[in-house]
């Protein structure tokens, strides 16, 4: 899928001028205000109406969120309603729910409770599975991991990387943390001032970084060089 061509403004002032390209799972990585949320909301089509953008994308992709798009936000525990049963927040029918919940590697009895009575790890795989509900080709994930503790990051990233060789969907995931990145995606642009400074193969860019930028990131990120492959 490719994004021909992102571009935000406010007022006279240019926000975002990107393009790029997810083969399979791409990181947009950037510190705050980089402009990688903004990204993300102009893709889910949630910007204010003060911020005028264009979005071009690959004609043979529709970028509809419940069809061709779905999202992972970054806090499971404000993404579910706390006073709905979770069955009743899916939009399918009971047997869809117990297949999506084997596929997260959730019991089914769970669906049956309320938000607040599950862990992180376990409200993060329900919207996981929400996300699957109706075989999206695209999961947008906005930092899925920041709300949870280290252990469980590793296994939210790991199923994360199983449903999408199982399923084949691609991955935009939006993040500041380069070494989530490089437990789940392939590829990655660095975003610097709603620009993409540095771009291509994960392995390739973390081993040999050409930009200043991206060599601040890593360093903030990783006590040693142990992740390099």
């Amino acid at each position: 899928m490719k994004i021909n061509r992102l571009k935000i403004n406010l007022e006279d002032k240019k926000l975002v001028d990107i393009n790029f390209e997810i083969k399979s799972s791409l990181a947009l990585v950037g510190q705050s205000g980089s402009g990688k949320s903004l990204t993300l909301k102009a893709l889910l089509g949630m910007l204010p109406s003060s911020m005028a953008y264009e979005l071009e994308v690959d004609s043979k992709f529709e970028l509809k969120v419940g069809k061709h798009l779905s999202f992972v936000p970054q806090n499971p525990f404000t993404a579910l309603s706390p006073l709905t049963k979770i069955r009743k927040q899916f939009f399918v029918d009971d047997k869809r729910i117990q297949e999506l919940f084997a596929q997260v590697d959730l019991d089914i009895e769970l669906a049956d409770r309320f938000a607040p009575e599950l862990s992180g790890g376990q409200l993060q795989r329900v919207v996981i599975a929400m996300a699957l509900e109706q075989e999206p080709k695209l999961i947008l994930l906005d930092e899925p991991t920041t709300a949870l503790d280290p252990e469980t990051r590793v296994l939210i990233l790991d199923l994360l990387k199983n449903l999408q060789k199982k399923h084949g969907f691609k991955m935009l995931f939006v993040t500041h943390d380069m070494n989530s990145a490089n437990m789940i995606c392939e590829e990655i642009c660095v975003i610097k001032d709603g620009k993409i400074v540095e771009s291509g193969n994960m392995q390739s860019i973390l081993n040999a970084p050409q930009e200043e930028y991206t060599k601040i990131l890593i360093d903030a990120n990783f006590a040693n060089r142990e992740f390099r492959q």
